[in-house]
């Protein structure tokens, strides 16, 4: 072997052992991983945040998981405490945790918090028996209503609901079980009616909508609700459709929309990265597919409502190249 030889080998050996040694550096580094806490797997952010989780994961670079949690509340209290990324949280709690209002009153203003995007709207469904005698809101007095769990948004919106038909704790017997737990209690005839503020069709909804002897979903409407709009900027008219949930009527009701969270502490590029990975190709195939609900969510209504809680820098640089931002 000639001299000459050797070098061009132990050049060639120098170039290989480079790359491979970049190579292990590069799958050395741990992947990013992107939580977002959603709620109960029988409701609506469950069911989505795991559509998208897996449409926007792109391992090792991005492994993104769907957390089940408590709702709204304790969402943005897991991303305060670093065990999330991220979360899905209604507007209205996201507005009072970033402004120290609302539930959040004589509390620290959440101000790591940021947006990434608005999702859908939230429908409050206020559920009762098709057998029963309870046809309004002023029916609920003496009645046995689940609110749904502490931390969950549904809690408070129905609070504020009640407070606007005059209805207070006093006047009725509460219960704090999430939607599959209520109805299950419902066709026990321990509990009179649950509220659920999430995306139609909710799953626990739709399965004791068709056993048993049916549902209704009492409207939430009149002056009253004028009067929680006026009060509530968040709150917007709403219609659950006929035939949403099995031999029940369209209503009238309201609705909130549903935001994705994060934190100031997960980084721009990681934040672009979900921002960009959600508006592709293969994340909308699997929204239009996967959840009605998943339909509504469009990168021309991202930046809807988003009430004062500011973008994330990482999801600020993809809606400025995407031209929604200037």
């Amino acid at each position: 072997m000639t001299m000459a030889f050797r070098s061009k080998l132990a050049a060639a050996g120098l170039v290989l052992g480079g790359i491979a040694l970049a190579a292990g550096l590069a799958f050395a580094q741990p992947p990013a991983f992107f939580r977002i806490a959603t709620g109960g797997t029988a409701g609506t952010y469950y069911p989505i945040g795991s559509l998208i989780a897996h449409a926007i994961s792109a391992p090792p670079q991005l492994v993104a998981t769907a957390v089940a949690s408590n709702g709204s509340v304790a969402n943005i209290n897991a991303i305060i405490g670093g065990t999330a990324e991220s979360g899905f949280v209604q507007a209205d709690v996201a507005y009072w945790a970033y402004s120290a209002t609302g539930v959040y009153e004589g509390k620290p203003k959440v101000a790591d918090l940021r947006s990434i995007a608005n999702l859908y709207p939230e429908s409050v469904h206020l559920v009762v028996r098709k057998a029963s005698n309870i046809r309004s809101v002023a029916d609920l007095r003496g009645k046995t209503i689940s609110f749904d769990e502490p931390g969950s948004g549904t809690l408070l919106n129905a609070k504020a609901i009640l407070n606007a038909f005059g209805l207070t704790g006093s006047d009725i017997s509460m219960e704090f079980l999430k939607p599959n737990e209520a109805a299950e209690k419902m066709r026990d005839g321990s509990v009179d009616a649950f509220f659920f503020t999430g995306g139609f069709p909710a799953a626990a909804i739709s399965e004791l909508a068709s056993t048993g002897s049916g549902i209704e979903i009492l409207p939430i409407s009149g002056p009253q609700v004028e009067k929680l709009f006026k009060e509530f900027p968040f709150f917007a008219a709403d219609e659950i459709p006929a035939g949403t949930y099995k031999n029940a009527d369209a209503v009238k009701t309201i609705a909130v929309g549903a935001h994705w969270v994060t934190s100031t502490k997960v980084s721009a590029d990681t934040v672009y990265a979900v921002t960009k990975a959600l508006w592709n190709d293969k994340t909308r195939a699997a929204l239009d597919a996967g959840h009605a609900k998943g339909r509504l969510i469009r990168k021309e209504t991202a930046l809807s409502g988003l009430l004062g809680v500011p973008l994330h820098p990482g999801a600020e640089r993809f809606y400025k190249e995407a031209g929604l931002l200037k």
